[in-house]
């Protein structure tokens, strides 16, 4: 996606700027390629800085409900201290490196209803500008598709995914909010609960996967979940579908226990009570073959894909006339 914008605070005869970035997915801890194209408006402009920004459409828990928000998550000086002249055509290339946390936002080419974007901050004159969103793709690192193909051989569905705002107590977690990828369980489970959410956090040395199940309330109410938490390396190499099984027999025997009163709260920092069975996200509404696809997400026909490209488009235009007057 390419996007132009007029320098509102600059006026008629301002600079324009395009910011393009590169069509691959990028990885979280990897990194974000793209050139920021400018054209000089009808005088002279010394551009003080050019900045990138990060931001991601994140829910948030309230006593009085849920709401949404946009975070901004990183910010990215690419370019600046030049004059551009009247007329003049720049493009400034860049190359970012994302937050390891950074949350996934496609699954084997499918979008998953995440919506990320980057915003271009352009810092002419004393003013400043901030231009369009881009929408940002990221993809798994290995170690996350190894996991969610496990799931998806062991017979697991995907359901939705989103963006919480909050922390999860006793983690390593950076940034303000997590991501919880929802699947629905296989028929031997089904008993035990409703659906697993999984959630990535990556760092340098590993990833660490939290699995929650049956959210009843949250972990502030009479019926809590169930929580495991484990970490695994960048390069682990193992039997993905049987260690992915021991971690789902242990959520379900913690699972037994707190359904039999006597289990305790894994993560009592775990924010924020969510209530059972309220996504705000776009419902996928995706299925996940099992066998050697794996967990490979297939649409389910196109008014669901229009359903998130539109859902996609409202967030990023919902933003521009939000945007329009900042400083």
């Amino acid at each position: 996606m390419v996007f132009k914008r007029l320098l509102g605070s600059l006026g008629v005869g301002g600079p324009t700027v395009d910011t393009v970035l590169d069509p691959r997915p990028a990885l979280p801890g990897g990194t974000l390629d793209g050139q920021v194209h400018l054209r000089g408006g009808t005088a002279d402009f010394d551009v003080e800085h050019i900045t990138l920004e990060l931001v991601a459409r994140v829910e948030a828990e309230h006593a009085d409900g849920e709401s949404e928000g946009v975070v901004t998550f990183e910010r990215f000086t690419v370019g600046g201290g030049f004059r551009l002249a009247a007329g003049e055509e720049r493009s400034v290339p860049f190359g970012v490196v994302l937050p390891w946390e950074t949350p996934i936002t496609e699954l084997y080419g499918q979008p998953l209803g995440v919506v990320l974007g980057v915003r271009t901050e352009l810092s002419v004159a004393g003013a400043r500008d901030k231009g369009d969103l881009d929408e940002v793709n990221v993809g798994p690192l290995p170690v996350q598709e190894a996991v969610l193909e496990a799931f998806g051989q062991l017979g697991f569905g995907f359901r939705s995914a989103d963006l919480e705002y909050g922390h999860i107590g006793g983690t390593g977690q950076q940034l303000p909010f997590y991501q919880e990828i929802e699947l629905t369980p296989p028929p031997q489970y089904a008993h035990q609960f409703d659906e697993i959410e999984v959630t990535f956090l990556a760092g340098p040395a590993g990833v660490e996967v939290v699995l929650e199940a049956d959210k009843r309330g949250g972990l502030f109410s009479d019926g809590h979940d169930a929580l495991t938490h484990v970490t695994v390396g960048h390069h682990d190499i193992r039997d993905w579908n049987a260690e992915v099984e021991g971690w789902v027999r242990r959520l379900a025997e913690r699972r037994a226990s707190y359904g039999d009163g006597h289990g305790h709260d894994a993560y009592p920092g775990h924010h924020v009570p969510r209530p059972h069975g309220h996504h705000s996200g776009p419902g996928v509404g995706t299925a996940v073959a099992a066998g050697a696809a794996g967990l490979a997400v297939g649409v389910a026909g196109g008014l669901v894909a229009a359903e998130v490209i539109d859902e996609v488009g409202d967030f990023f235009e919902g933003e521009d006339e939000e945007g329009e007057g900042e400083d």
